[in-house]
């Protein structure tokens, strides 16, 4: 028998996944995945589900990049909040859609790391809400520092287009 270990993020999804489909269920498991903000310095590689509200430092065009599925249209940015500064990658229709100076909350975001570094991922099941400039530390006040990954961090293999270990061949 395989025990999985998991994340606290995972493990409230797991939760939710139990609750009844009763009406008052439902409403009890809406409150429950209500959005958790994270800070900028909290990000590690190989989480889902983020959300964070950031300050948009920079933002780049979109261009068309190629990948193992395809071409892919993408736009990066650098946000951050009071804690620091993280590489932002925009996915599909999301690229180009940030202006600097912005305040933003991004929701059901990624991560990744790329050369040491994390980087917040938004991709097709994420989203991006403007919000009032107010409610956010000015670009100067955001520190230089970055969110590193662990030593020799590697992403979870997916898999795809591979044929499954063990098991019977024909």
């Amino acid at each position: 028998m395989r025990i999985a270990t998991l994340l606290p993020s995972e493990m409230e999804r797991v939760v939710n996944v139990n609750y009844p489909t009763t009406e008052a269920g439902r409403e009890k498991k809406e409150i429950r995945m209500s959005r958790q903000m994270k800070k900028v310095m909290d990000l590690a590689p190989g989480s889902d589900g983020i959300n964070v509200r950031v300050r948009v430092l920079e933002a780049g065009e979109p261009r068309v990049v190629e990948t193992r599925s395809g071409s892919k249209t993408l736009s990066e940015a650098l946000v951050g909040d009071e804690t620091g500064r993280i590489g932002l990658t925009l996915w599909g229709d999301h690229a180009g859609k940030l202006r600097k100076g912005q305040v933003i909350e991004v929701q059901n975001a990624f991560t990744t790391a790329f050369r040491g570094k994390v980087q917040l991922n938004v991709g097709n099941r994420g989203s991006i809400q403007q919000l009032d400039d107010s409610s956010m530390v000015s670009a100067e006040e955001i520190p230089e520092e970055s969110p590193e990954a662990p030593e020799g961090w590697r992403p979870r293999r997916q898999g795809y287009g591979r044929r499954p270990r063990g098991g019977f061949r024909r």
